[in-house]
């Protein structure tokens, strides 16, 4: 097998990717970008306010472009956004640019993540806590498919987070 000189994080919003993805490019010595933040940096504009002014299908266009960048980095995790392995056939391009992992939680566990973060996240602003849970079950279900195309799948837990990461060093190094 290949050393991979690139991690990929994928799973739902608020699974810990950007969280877990940080912790790993510390242990690794390697770079870390969060594609969200990026993007925002590169158009000069919050993630919500791209969705408003030009809709999704043109934030998901910039996403696959943006990912395609990627390609180029190197020792670099890379935290995508939730949907991102969902459109354009970028789960194809990530697999065929690094190591996929995806980082699984249950609907619940993120419910509580994602409470107190609706403002920042265009997808689920106007949900009352109540319909939160809903949707992420929902969503959750027409995205695993995506998903579950990543190489490496991992269960999130704290207490499994070291070990996890001792695994990933050594995939590529």
């Amino acid at each position: 097998m290949k050393k991979e000189d690139k991690i990929f994080l994928v799973g739902f919003m608020g699974c810990g990717k950007s969280t877990f993805g940080r912790k790993i490019a510390s242990a690794l010595n390697w770079n870390f970008v969060d594609l969200d933040e990026y993007i925002e940096e590169k158009e000069g504009k919050s993630i919500s306010r791209i969705f408003e002014e030009f809709g999704e299908a043109y934030f998901r266009d910039l996403e696959t472009s943006t990912l395609k960048e990627t390609q180029k980095w190197n020792k670099t995790i890379v935290s995508c956004g939730g949907g991102t392995p969902c459109f354009n056939n970028n789960a194809e391009l990530i697999n065929n640019s690094g190591l996929s992992v995806y980082i699984s939680l249950s609907p619940e566990t993120l419910k509580d993540r994602l409470e107190g973060e609706k403002s920042k996240r265009p997808l689920i602003a106007s949900l009352s806590n109540i319909e939160l849970l809903s949707f992420i079950q929902n969503k959750l279900s027409e995205r695993e498919a995506f998903y579950n195309k990543a190489k490496i799948k991992f269960d999130y837990s704290d207490d499994k987070a070291e070990s996890f990461i001792d695994y990933l060093r050594s995939l590529v190094s």
